[in-house]
């Protein structure tokens, strides 16, 4: 026999769904500018700085990806 759930889901009020998706906005921008810090930082070492971290210079966009949004 068949078993039904009542589930009830919260209502956000229009102020707390804006502060929600102003938050979530907020966070994505930070990402973004960690990726793009991160990418520059690395970008101006030398190949042999890379080389001494482990990286080479094809790696950089990989590694910021991974340091701002954790992959």
């Amino acid at each position: 026999m068949a078993h039904a759930q009542h589930i009830e889901v919260a209502q956000l009020s229009i102020t707390e769904w804006l502060r929600a998706g102003f938050r979530e906005i907020q966070e994505k921008l930070a990402r973004r500018r960690m990726y793009r810090q991160t990418v520059r930082e690395l970008n101006t070492l030398s190949a042999r700085e890379l080389a001494d971290l482990g990286l080479h210079r094809s790696m950089v966009r990989r590694v910021a990806y991974e340091a701002a949004y954790g992959a």
